[in-house]
Formats: C-alpha cells, sequence, structure tokens
C-alpha cells in the first residue's frame, strides 16, 4: 500500500447530492453507495489486484476472493469500491450480507434466502441501487431485435424479422443447456422471451418470480409456469453460475457477486451444519479455480477469526485450510496479491489526515463556507483522538469520522466558536496523549509515519 506524504491542497468539488450522501452515510457510521472515489485513501495495490480479476472474469475466466481484516480494517468500503467500479466497466454485481437467516446451506432455506438477496440486490450501471433483474432480461430482448433490425436490415413489421430474433436469441440459450440446470434456465428464458414478444404481463411475472427464486415448491411452479422445476437450498450456486454466463451472452462483461460477514457462518453453533457451509466455499472456490464457472468473480468478507479459527472458522474446514493458507514466502512487508486471501493491513496515520482533509473540503463545498480548520488544526484532533487511553485496541477510524463531521458540524453552525476550545473541551479532550504514540513526521517529527493505527472502516 502506498503512502501518502501530505494532505491534498486541491480541493476536487464534488456535485452537492454525492456531498450529502457522503456526509449523511459517514456521520451515521455506513459506507456511502456513491462517491467513494472522492475520498478513498491508499488500498491501491489491493484495487489493482482485484480490478485483475475483473480483466480475468471478462475474459471469460472466473475468480475467487477472500477480503480478510479485523472489524475497521476497510473490507465494507473495499468491497463497495470494486462494487462501483465493476457496474462502470459493465459487470452486473450481485451483493449480500450473511446473517442467521441468510447463509450459503441451511436446513430451513437460509442458502435460498442468500440467494434472494442476491437476485434482489442484482445491480448495473443505469440500475445501480439493485433491482435490475428485470431491467437486464427486457434489455437483453431489445438489444437482440435492435442488432438483428441494423445488421440485417429487416423491419420489425416483416414475417423474417421475428425469426431472425428467435434466432440470436435462441443461440444465447442453447450455451446454456449444456451446464447443470441449464436446460430448465434456457426454458424460463424462452417463455419469457416468448410473453415479452405477445405483451403477456402475467407470464413474464412468474418467469421473474421463478429466476427469483420465490417459488417455495415444484407443485407452485407448476401451476404457474407449467414447469416441474424450482430453485432450491441445495442448488441454488448452479443457478448464479448460469446467470454468469447467461449475462455475457446478454451483452454484459460477467457477474461479480460480494459476500459479506462471513463471521456468521462462525457464528453457527451446530458444527455439522457449519461444516455444510464451509463445503458450499470449498465448491465454490474449486469451480472458479478449476474452469467450472465462466464469467463469474467472488469475493468474500470476514475477520481473521472467522476465517483462521481452527476450531470454527473457514479453515476449520481442512480442504480449504490446506488450499487458504499463505506460503512460507509471504510475510507483512511481501503480501502475495495474486493468493486467494487478502489481509487488510491498517492505513497509516498520514493516510487518515488525508482523508480527514478530504472531508473538510467536501463539507465545506456542500454547505458553502470556506475551510476553516487549517493543518495543525487536523493534525491536533488526531493527536486527541489516537491519545485516548486504549485508543490503539478500541478506537476505530469510523469512529474518528464521525467526530471529525460533527467537528466540522458545530464550527459551520456557530462561526464564532474556537476551534481550539472544542478540541480541548471536556467532552472530547478527556485523556492526554498517552507517551509514545507514534505519529507522522509533521506531527512530532519521528521517522514511524507509516505505523499504523487503529484500521479503517465506515
Amino acid at each position: 500500500m502506498s503512502h501518502a506524504t501530505s494532505p491534498a491542497h486541491v480541493p476536487v468539488r464534488v456535485p452537492k447530492r454525492i456531498a450529502a450522501t457522503l456526509i449523511n452515510s459517514l456521520k451515521g457510521g455506513v459506507v456511502p453507495r456513491i462517491g467513494l472515489p472522492y475520498i478513498t485513501v491508499g488500498r491501491e495495490t489491493e484495487i489493482a489486484a482485484l480490478l485483475h480479476d475483473l480483466d480475468l472474469i471478462a475474459e471469460g475466466g472466473a475468480s475467487f476472493r477472500f477480503l480478510v481484516g479485523r472489524y475497521g480494517s476497510g473490507k465494507s468500503f473495499l468491497l463497495q469500491t470494486i462494487r462501483n467500479h465493476a457496474m462502470g466497466e459493465n459487470f452486473v454485481v450481485a451483493d449480500a450480507d450473511l446473517s442467521p437467516e441468510r447463509r450459503l446451506q441451511g436446513t430451513k432455506g437460509q442458502g435460498l434466502a442468500t440467494y434472494r438477496e442476491l437476485i434482489r440486490n442484482l445491480s448495473t450501471k443505469t440500475r445501480p441501487e439493485g433491482g435490475a433483474l428485470t431491467l437486464i432480461l427486457d434489455r437483453w430482448i431489445s438489444n437482440i431485435q435492435a442488432a438483428v433490425a441494423a445488421e440485417e436490415g429487416l423491419d420489425p413489421s416483416d414475417e423474417r424479422f421475428s425469426a431472425a430474433v428467435e434466432q440470436r436469441i435462441y443461440a444465447v440459450i442453447g450455451s446454456l443447456e449444456e451446464m447443470v440446470h441449464g436446460f430448465d434456465f434456457a426454458r424460463l428464458l424462452t417463455l419469457y422471451y416468448r410473453s415479452y414478444v405477445e405483451g403477456d404481463e402475467t407470464t413474464k411475472g412468474f418467469v421473474v418470480k421463478w429466476f427469483r427464486g420465490e417459488y417455495r415448491n415444484r407443485t407452485e411452479a407448476r401451476q404457474e409456469l407449467g414447469v416441474n422445476i424450482c430453485i432450491t437450498d441445495d442448488d441454488w450456486y448452479e443457478y448464479v453460475k448460469l446467470f454468469a454466463t447467461f449475462l455475457k451472452g446478454a451483452g454484459y462483461k460477467g457477474l461479480l457477486v460480494l459476500i459479506d460477514e462471513l463471521v456468521n457462518l462462525y457464528k453457527i453453533p451446530n458444527a455439522v451444519t457449519r461444516q455444510y457451509n464451509y463445503e458450499k466455499i470449498l465448491t465454490m472456490y474449486n469451480d472458479t479455480l478449476q474452469g467450472k464457472a465462466r464469467y463469474l468473480g467472488i469475493i468474500m468478507g470476514g475477520t481473521p477469526q472467522s476465517i483462521e479459527d481452527r476450531r470454527r472458522g473457514v479453515f476449520s474446514y481442512e480442504a480449504l485450510r490446506s488450499r487458504l493458507t499463505h506460503g512460507r514466502f509471504a510475510r507483512d512487508d511481501l503480501k502475495d496479491m495474486l493468493a486467494p486471501v487478502i489481509k487488510l493491513v491498517p492505513l497509516t496515520y498520514e493516510e487518515l489526515l488525508v482523508l480527514i482533509e478530504k472531508l473538510q473540503n467536501i463539507h465545506a463545498g456542500y454547505f458553502g463556507y470556506a475551510p476553516t480548520l487549517t493543518e495543525d488544526d487536523l493534525v491536533e484532533f488526531l493527536q486527541i483522538e489516537f491519545g485516548r487511553v486504549g485508543a490503539d485496541t478500541h478506537l476505530t477510524p469510523r469512529e474518528v469520522i464521525r467526530d471529525f463531521i460533527e467537528l466540522l458540524d458545530i464550527v459551520c453552525q456557530n462561526p464564532g466558536v474556537s476551534v481550539a476550545d472544542l478540541l480541548h473541551s471536556e467532552s472530547f479532550s478527556y485523556a492526554q496523549p498517552q507517551a509514545g504514540t507514534a505519529l507522522p513526521g509533521n506531527m512530532q517529527g519521528a521517522d514511524d509515519a507509516a505505523a499504523p493505527f487503529a484500521e479503517f472502516t465506515i
């Protein structure tokens, strides 16, 4: 990871809508869905590695990565950054957080619940907020119709037009039939196409319901669609692979699946159930590395404990541990970014200094005032924040950022207030900096500017 040497002194103009989202999200302690490039600091090597994966996916390959870091390491921020970049590059992205109700495998529909969440959050560049399934299907058909009209010079009223469109439709569908459950998937796509052409909104709705995994059993699917199959807890991942291949044929570069909060698998009390979930991860991992999946990328986020604990974590499953454990040559200063596990290292004090100056510029631009905090004020703010007793183990930059935005809000609303008084007030500066607290050179003249503080999350 590269280290910044000084704050950026030339503020970048941020549109007000994006600035509002950034300020409100960060103050609320959540990762913004938009505007991340304006506040991204560090993480160049990690981002470069994941962007390399996107190139591989676009060429018909597949990838699988774990992002590993403590609470406060920036997993969610990095996942969101890659999500936004992938959509901008014409990938479809699906994301889901695991929970007690959403797992990879379960006896009460928890795996299917994860699939439903992924499909619900299916996102594209033009529909970044999710819910893009119907848009993707309709655009696939309309793009083929437009291509036939342009390339073959046929008018939609010409009877040859419909035949030419169907020929291209079936070419895409035919490429799926050799895959597991591909015949059924192709049959549902055919049903959707026919109902699209005939204007049959009811059947279209039933097909979308099927793709979303919302049929509880085969009987329901047979009654409404005439098909004797539905997506289940056991086979939902096979349909994710089918979607990835279909999306390529529909004009996208591929599918990126983001699954966060692996700690919820670690917390499963039943050992056999945990092992079934880890076995599903092994299946996904093997498929991507062995070429059984195409145009598909999977990134999973978890804490070191949820991955490396040999009693309950992913490493408790021997087949995964033997595949994921680092070799003998990698170390903290020599990271292997081609390995399946990317361990996030903390940001430095200097990088956080760059971040809070960016935040001040965004805040000032949004509320229409000239930035009032000097670089010395920013340095002092960080000194006090990280000088508190227990800050080295308990304080996360999420809290630092919230404190900083609150400080900016108060200064903005109370022009006569003294920044120094606020910083040294009892409610904020309730403890003196600890002796030996590592700070950048422009803060104390030491050579430990690259020393990490608490890890970064939002």
